[in-house]
């Protein structure tokens, strides 16, 4: 009880002391007019309330993720609080403001565009393809999970399920954001809270009537708990296993649609900040209750062993200590939240692409032109098997949260302001996405080698990227202070 609970304090007085931090040392500034304001469209660009834009920032980042990830993450055992934690805190939250508001400082622009201009233009096109493929396996994967469940449920054909989610996708990325996302997803992101927090009650609960025994992080515990630990390495997989939790390169794509939406830079705080906290906390309550629910987090090992899945757990729990309404958060839990989650990125996706063409967006006629071959690809994609598109969506999405967090330090020399803040996340970010590559076991998506080399190379690279960086950063404040130095003209 006592992790758990300091958990998640520790979360919530992150929020309010280094996440002011962050807003001041980043230099939130509310006579700066947003592009809400000077580019608002009636498509993307509308102004709405500060409540509103967290409930849908925090459903559009969250869906199944801090659910599914800190389930799978509860495997390797009470050390995954660790990483949720001060992940969270001192990268995920960071990571997010950052890419909230460099999008708020440079007109709404999507990832590509303020990567391109921060890093270039060979690491705009790079990092463009790689958020294409994230996004698009984000989508299909959001596909493809619910039509299943939803065809368990009805007995219907799963493609009848694909088409009509696939065409609500189609309706949600055309219309303009007010119209069904900024009506409905308050409503889904507020249950998905409420689902938690409830969870987490009935926890407390019955841990201070003694009927019920949450696991507490000791030394002993810091160790990889999982059944299988040669094929699930807890450096660097549950780094990546858990990501939405503590850190997700996924979420950049998402807070530029919010930074369109922004009357005032000081919100920033609570909707990008804000919402990867609460997102945190989400994670941390799923990670308790999977790891205590079946008695100890070998005991969960052996539940998923068994045959059962992520999704399966969230019911079985949901159903024993919520009972009815239990049962109907269960259904918006693995249902409704991971087809909210796909729309939003079929829909920066669209935003991505004509951001990167300069393709205008507010005539219908022009979103379809975008939109329509997306979900021809995505339809296409589809029909793949759902473990494979699984397998590689891990190590994109914390590969995008790497070159974000690069982004936001370089954004910091070139404002001349201490940028060790990111650049040392950025480095580890590095070395996580490194020896994955080079010591994942093959069916998780890298290339077997030998570990103790994969994780000397993986570490090299990562000191050596740093190394780059400050190369190139002392050269960017060289440049600044020539462009900056007085010239005189003698006679």
């Amino acid at each position: 009880m006592l992790t758990f609970l300091s958990a998640i304090i520790t979360l919530v007085i992150g929020y309010f002391i280094y996440g002011r931090f962050i807003e001041r040392f980043f230099g939130a500034d509310n006579s700066i007019k947003t592009p809400a304001v000077r580019l608002k469209d009636g498509v993307d660009f509308i102004p709405m309330p500060r409540w509103k834009m967290f409930t849908i920032q925090f459903l559009n980042i969250a869906g199944l993720g801090p659910i599914f990830g800190a389930i799978l993450g509860a495997m390797y055992g009470p050390i995954a609080y660790i990483w949720i934690v001060f992940g969270c805190i001192f990268m995920g939250a960071v990571h997010d403001y950052f890419s909230g508001m460099l999008s708020i400082r440079n007109d709404g622009a999507s990832l590509p565009e303020i990567v391109g201009k921060y890093l270039g233009l060979p690491a705009k096109v790079i990092l463009a393809i790689i958020t294409f493929v994230l996004l698009i396996m984000v989508g299909v994967a959001f596909v493809t999970g619910p039509a299943g469940l939803l065809k368990d449920l009805t007995g219907g054909g799963l493609h009848y399920w694909l088409y009509g989610i696939f065409g609500y996708y189609l309706i949600a990325t055309l219309l303009p954001i007010n119209k069904i996302i900024g009506k409905i997803y308050p409503i889904f992101g507020a249950a998905l809270l409420i689902m938690a927090f409830s969870i987490a009650g009935v926890m407390v609960y019955n841990g201070f009537n003694d009927s019920f025994h949450l696991s507490e992080l000791s030394i002993g515990q810091l160790k990889n708990m999982h059944t299988n630990p040669t094929q699930n390495i807890l450096y660097p997989m549950m780094f990546i296993v858990i990501s939405c939790g503590a850190i997700s390169g996924f979420h950049s794509t998402q807070s530029p649609m919010m930074a369109r939406c922004m009357r005032k830079e000081s919100y920033g705080r609570p909707v990008f900040f804000g919402a990867m906290i609460a997102e945190g906390i989400v994670a941390i309550i799923w990670a308790t209750a999977a790891m205590n629910y079946f008695g100890n987090a070998t005991d969960l090992n052996n539940t998923i062993v068994s045959g059962h899945n992520p999704a399966w757990v969230v019911n079985e729990i949901c159903n024993t200590w919520l009972g009815q309404v239990g049962a109907i958060f269960a259904i918006v839990g693995v249902i409704a939240c991971p087809i909210t989650t796909g729309d939003t990125a079929f829909r920066s996706a669209r935003l991505m692409i004509a951001d990167f063409f300069k393709l205008e967006q507010k005539s219908l006629k022009s979103r379809l032109l975008v939109s329509i071959p997306l979900f021809v690809l995505g339809f296409t994609l589809s029909q793949l098997s759902f473990g494979t598109i699984w397998k590689f969506l891990g190590l994109f999405n914390q590969l995008l949260s790497m070159v974000m967090l690069w982004t936001a330090a370089m954004y910091l020399v070139e404002k001349k302001k201490n940028h060790f803040i990111i650049s040392l996340p950025a480095t580890f970010m590095t070395a996580i996405c490194a020896t994955f590559i080079l010591v994942a076991p093959n069916k998780n998506g890298g290339f077997e080698s030998d570990t103790l080399i994969g994780y000397s190379v993986g570490i090299i690279i990562a000191v050596l990227v740093l190394f780059w960086f400050l190369f190139v950063a002392k050269r960017v404040v060289r440049n600044s202070n020539k462009e900056l130095t007085p010239t005189y003209i003698t006679k």
